[in-house]
């Protein structure tokens, strides 16, 4: 008949089973448990904390009259440390950093502790988590309070990074001054980028716009001079019928023509085209 098991109780069966040797070999995870024993019943009730990985001036239990039932937030010094160095300097996160499938976990550095007392003791040119690593080591080991140590950390970091640039503006000048040619900087590939995007942006719009012309090539295109005016529903047009006057439309197709006598004018030849041929004749039936 199978028992049901509480899980802080598994350990203490197993430790009773070697002890009187009906297992003879110990369990792979024997060891993992009786360092890190399971919760006590009631297994939802949250174990106390301690100050390394609670957050600032948070409760290491739950209250005693709190009806809600959820583990403790997790929240480390560094999160604080990381959170406000990146807000005071947020061009650090596109710096490029080489990320390896696969890398195993990088020791500990020698320097740390109490010997670390100056942020160029690990380089001169540290990296951003070097700055926050160094800031919460002077905050655990040195005594100081968090926002002195995240100021001294700052303070070195900025230090460095400008011994840093200038020692390279000087050495490129240097090399300049020998006679190295280097290349285009990312500021000029950027521009390049963004002249390359304008081109083929008016090229699209040159092909969208013949397209259009291209669909719209057989439509009629009227083109009005002065604004438009009140339609008279024919009533203008039968007052110059009666009156004589005939409409011309030959200067749209006249052009200029010169001949012996000198240049012909378009009106006289529209005034000519018009005069033979009779548009306003109506048939009455």
């Amino acid at each position: 008949m199978a028992t049901k098991r509480i899980a802080n109780k598994v350990h203490k069966q197993a430790s009773r089973l070697l002890r009187e040797g009906y297992i003879q070999r110990e369990p792979a995870w024997y060891r993992a448990v009786l360092n890190h024993p399971p919760l006590p019943v009631p297994a939802r009730e949250p174990p106390s904390r301690s100050h390394f990985d609670a957050p600032l001036n948070a409760p290491l239990t739950r209250p005693a009259g709190s009806k809600k039932i959820q583990p403790l937030k997790i929240q480390y010094i560094e999160d604080e440390v990381r959170r406000q160095f990146f807000r005071d300097h947020p061009f650090e996160a596109f710096r490029q950093t080489t990320l390896v499938e696969g890398a195993t976990v990088e020791s500990e550095h020698p320097i740390r502790g109490a010997e670390w007392t100056r942020l160029r003791q690990r380089g001169r040119n540290p990296t951003a988590e070097d700055a926050i690593r160094y800031a919460v080591n002077l905050y655990e080991h040195h005594g100081m309070d968090l926002s002195s140590a995240y100021a001294s950390a700052v303070a070195q970091f900025r230090s460095l990074r400008s011994e840093l640039l200038v020692a390279r503006a000087v050495a490129q000048t240097e090399a300049e001054q020998l006679g190295m040619e280097f290349g285009p900087s990312q500021v000029e590939i950027t521009f390049a980028k963004e002249e390359k995007a304008f081109h083929t942006l008016r090229e699209d719009g040159a092909q969208s716009q013949a397209a259009e012309t291209e669909r719209k090539r057989w439509k009629a295109a009227v083109e009005r001079e002065g604004p438009p005016e009140q339609w008279t529903r024919g009533q203008e047009y039968t007052r110059l019928w009666k009156e004589g006057v005939r409409p011309v439309y030959a200067p749209v197709f006249v052009e200029p023509e010169i001949k012996p006598e000198g240049l012909e004018q378009p009106e006289q030849d529209a005034q000519r085209v018009a005069a033979s041929s009779d548009y306003m004749r109506i048939i009455s039936r």
